[in-house]
């Protein structure tokens, strides 16, 4: 899987760096997203698809891999 994030569409909510802390951190100057990790391990992933699910503004994509 991959990870995407669009900071112009972040609206700093931080549901993201609070479900998946190891993908997901919030910018100090902003508060907006910052993406730590766009290929998550495998333990990690189940995290960032919730935290794609719960962003309000739409900010994170999720591509999965074709395996």
């Amino acid at each position: 899987m991959k990870v995407q994030v669009d900071r112009e569409r972040c609206c700093g909510a931080g549901m993201c760096a609070l479900t998946a802390p190891d993908v997901f951190d919030q910018s100090e100057d902003d508060g907006q997203v910052l993406l730590l990790d766009s290929e998550p391990r495998p333990e990690n992933a189940s995290a960032a698809r919730e935290a794609a699910q719960l962003c309000p503004s739409g900010a994170i994509s999720i591509v999965e891999d074709d395996a």
